[in-house]
């Protein structure tokens, strides 16, 4: 079975990553006592998920899975899109990132609440990446709702009217942003 790091030491998503990537032995940075930090600094979700897998396979000469992901908000131009975890500053809980958006969201109607989530997850070896991408339509709920999940998934709403965190994680796995990408990235590898 082929290893390959996994650029996150987030366990809410290394969960998802494994409940979706079966057919590989995946192992995390604090597996094997890496401690790197990359500036995700790129204004794409693709270019801070190519940044991250070639800097960190280089450093540690393995095969690298990495990914970024936000949430872009239609009302304001996608805002705040590949600064979704930074944007109130890298010390920030994902509740005050939550509370600050629903704030600026307090006078948006039904009809202008629509967001997306967006995914890219990159798999870098010798010089090649493999680049995937996937996305969910839906809307930023009125308050937080539900218990599981990380980030965003409190707010993001779907479609049936649940947020992410409302749902189990297996729920969630079988239809994602990231499964959405991981299962693009796993045809492209299992084609190469």
């Amino acid at each position: 079975m082929k290893k390959i790091l996994v650029a996150s030491n987030n366990p809410g998503k290394l969960k998802e990553i494994q409940g979706i990537l079966k057919g590989y032995q995946l192992v995390t940075l604090k597996d094997i006592n890496c401690k790197i930090e990359v500036n995700e600094d790129q204004e794409t979700f693709e270019g801070n998920a190519k940044k991250k897998a070639k800097e960190i396979a280089e450093l540690t000469n393995m095969p690298c899975i990495a990914d970024d992901s936000g949430l872009c908000i239609e009302a304001f131009k996608g805002w705040p899109g590949v600064h979704t975890a930074r944007f109130l500053g890298e010390n920030a809980t994902p509740t005050e990132r939550n509370e600050a958006i629903l704030e600026k969201m307090k006078n948006l109607k039904q009809e202008q609440r629509k967001a997306k989530v967006v995914c890219a997850v990159v798999y870098y070896e010798e010089g090649k990446f493999v680049v995937a991408r996937g996305e969910i339509s839906g809307k930023i709920a009125q308050q937080p709702k539900g218990k599981n999940g990380f980030g965003f998934d409190p707010i993001f709403e779907l479609e049936n009217g649940k947020t992410y965190a409302e749902l189990s994680q297996k729920e969630k796995n079988e239809m994602s942003h990231r499964k959405k990408a991981l299962e693009n990235l796993e045809k492209q590898l299992t084609n190469k």
